[in-house]
């Protein structure tokens, strides 16, 4: 086998009219064009949405804006299959509820991925209209390249693990 990613599930999430709200998109279609194979989808960010999509999904890496007070363009990695998200992470929400708070409803209902993993990029700029600052632009392409090594780790140990077996 050859490393690839294709069983994960890949969520960005934003709005790509107001500024550095769209750095989760950005994120998702880097990691896309780099692993083909993966399923990728944009999503407004909507809770209910966010939930069905976990719903049935073994590995997803979901990419978001975050508003957490650190500098932008800093990159937050969660393992939210591990871990409770902290809610000031995506406290910046045009949603009815945050991406942390769909988190943690989904885990109450016994509804997550095997493996969800969210990578935050710290935005600045939430004008409408706005583009992506350039220090996220760069944050959502090196947050792409970690999220991709990521993956294939994962996926190269669980093959590991089907062999030993």
């Amino acid at each position: 086998m050859s490393g690839k990613a294709s069983a994960w599930l890949i969520i960005g999430v934003g709005n790509e009219m107001r500024g550095d709200d769209a750095a989760g998109i950005a994120a998702a279609r880097e990691l896309a064009r780099m692993e083909p194979e993966a399923v990728a989808i944009e999503a407004s960010g909507e809770g209910a949405e966010l939930i069905e999509l976990f719903s049935g999904a073994g590995r997803v890496m979901v990419f978001d804006a975050a508003q957490s007070g650190s500098e932008p363009g800093t990159i937050h990695r969660l393992d939210a299959s591990a871990d409770k998200i902290p809610m000031e992470f995506f406290r910046y929400s045009t949603h009815a509820f945050s991406l942390a708070e769909a988190v943690e409803l989904a885990r109450v209902l016994d509804g997550l991925p095997a493996k969800l993993v969210i990578y935050g990029i710290e935005g600045r700029n939430w004008d409408t209209g706005a583009p992506l600052s350039l220090e996220v632009a760069q944050a959502a392409r090196e947050a792409a390249a970690r999220a991709r090594a990521e993956m294939r780790e994962i996926s190269a140990h669980r093959r590991k693990e089907c062999h030993e077996a």
